[in-house]
């Protein structure tokens, strides 16, 4: 699978690279192979997946030939954003 990147994505993974150290290829694994996939806002989807204390959430939309990430973000607020089933 293709991954394109957004240059605010790409921006928001060297900050995040240097905040808690998740690197392009961590944001890139979790869009192959993530834990969970939530709907998001209109025809966004995110993908995530849980490591230390908290959750990589990436937001990406379904483009021809992959998928485009939109944005990434880390959150310790594990319990509001996973869903058990």
């Amino acid at each position: 699978m293709k991954i394109f990147w957004t240059r605010h994505a790409e921006d928001r993974q060297k900050g995040w690279e240097k905040r808690l150290g998740i690197t392009r290829q961590e944001v890139e694994e979790t869009l192959r192979n993530p834990e969970q996939i939530m709907a998001g806002d209109e025809d966004t989807l995110i993908a995530q997946s849980r490591g230390g204390d908290g959750l990589l959430r990436v937001p990406f939309a379904n483009v021809e030939g992959g998928r485009k990430v939109l944005t990434l973000y880390w959150t310790s607020k594990v319990g509001k954003y996973r869903k058990e089933n």
